[in-house]
């Protein structure tokens, strides 16, 4: 059975036909930059030009950088803060021609999509997927069952919002050497671990791809950390799951 999956992110929207059987892109996604800034209008055109692209007219999966409810989008921490308690879902609908639209947690997506078919799969106890992005997203799994819209790139780290500090995007605008942006990353995953001591970190986001460059750079932390194996096509895969309702 396919669907499709579409993922916005703060910097691109991508999608892509999923074959759910095996968890993987029937065809090369399509890609589109955010607007900036990223209102509603916009940014639900380059949602649409990225389904209409496949000529696709199924239900579509949507993943979203904030905190979804009932296709209601509640914070707006990297898009436009239009996007504040927005029924982005009905928007969405309307735009891609009345199609069904199922909307949730970027982070969300991409861990229910790692837990079916990638670094997750069979893993029992606390585990936890954080994408390194514009900003940093969690999804937290009790026995293999999410608990949604944690949305921890929001605590606290030296002063700051976490993902102020370790976020891929803050590694590119501050310059920093792969070396020192592991350290960032290894304060904010020795934060986290405080906290909820997961048995299992899973590492995605784009960054994901060059995880031999500063995974290994990672100290101190008890908990095993592997890469997403979906590396950043998680989100379009759970997002296309999402759809099967």
């Amino acid at each position: 059975m396919n669907l499709f999956g579409v993922d916005i992110g703060g910097s691109g929207i991508k999608g892509a036909p999923v074959d759910l059987e095996r968890g993987e892109l029937t065809q090369e996604r399509h890609k589109v930059l955010t607007p900036h800034p990223a209102r509603p209008d916009a940014v639900a055109d380059g949602v649409a030009e990225v389904v209409k692209n496949f000529a696709w007219t199924g239900p579509v999966g949507i993943t979203f950088p904030g905190v979804v409810t009932g296709g209601i989008t509640r914070t707006a921490a990297n898009v436009d803060q239009g996007w504040v308690d927005l029924d982005a879902a009905k928007l969405l609908s309307e735009r891609l021609d009345g199609v069904e639209v199922t909307l949730l947690n970027d982070a969300d997506a991409a861990g229910v999509a790692e837990m079916t078919f990638g670094a997750g799969r069979g893993r029992k106890g606390t585990v936890m997927l954080l994408t390194l992005g514009t900003g940093i997203g969690s999804a937290v799994f009790i026995d293999g069952r999410l608990v949604p819209n944690t949305e921890l790139g929001h605590l606290e780290l030296n002063g700051r919002e976490a993902e102020k500090h370790a976020s891929t995007k803050t590694k590119e605008d501050e310059g920093l050497s792969w070396q020192h942006w592991a350290r960032r990353v290894q304060k904010y995953l020795a934060h986290v671990e405080m906290l909820f001591s997961p048995e299992l970190f899973i590492i995605g986001g784009g960054v994901s791809r060059k995880a031999d460059k500063f995974l290994p750079l990672i100290e101190g932390i008890r908990a095993e950390i592997v890469p997403a194996e979906l590396q950043n096509n998680a989100g379009i895969v759970g997002a296309a799951m999402a759809a099967r309702g």
